[in-house]
């Protein structure tokens, strides 16, 4: 019987999930990146005259380096809180997991500290993303070879 009061007070008191908000927040967030990363890659191709592999270098350094900024401040913190997904899905969630990993632990010095921790999150994304494109192009290489085009 305690059991069910328990329940039925817990689920009272849990704050209310506001999911269409939050896919709206989180959808309103990636565009906002991707439209800005667009109109940098239109900049670049058209004012700096660059390649389109050279911008797209280019927004990637500008996207890891805001987000480097944004994670040193705290305000990607406090924007990750109001964005969700939309704010972690683009390279940004990469950076922020990276630096924010080396801020936490700077502390313990340069080896044992940032050195040791820098890619405790991220070396995951990074293993399995590079186990993930080895597969993809030993298949792609497969069917290649046996005259089909991806």
């Amino acid at each position: 019987m305690q059991n069910k009061i328990y329940e039925r007070l817990a689920a009272e008191a849990a704050p209310k999930k506001h999911v269409l908000k939050n896919v709206a927040l989180a959808f309103f967030c990636g565009g906002i990146i991707a439209l800005v990363m667009q109109g940098f890659f239109d900049l670049f191709i058209k004012v700096g005259n660059v390649s389109k592999e050279d911008a797209l270098l280019y927004n990637a350094i500008i996207a890891i380096e805001s987000t480097m900024i944004l994670t040193m401040t705290g305000v990607y913190k406090k924007m990750a809180q109001i964005f969700g997904a939309g704010l972690f899905i683009p390279i940004t969630g990469f950076a922020n997991s990276v630096i924010s990993e080396g801020i936490e632990y700077h502390t313990e010095g340069l080896i044992f500290g940032i050195g040791s921790r820098l890619m405790s999150l991220a070396g995951s994304v990074i293993a399995y993303g590079t186990l993930g494109a080895t597969i993809y192009g030993l298949i792609a290489f497969i069917l290649y070879s046996c005259g089909v085009n991806i």
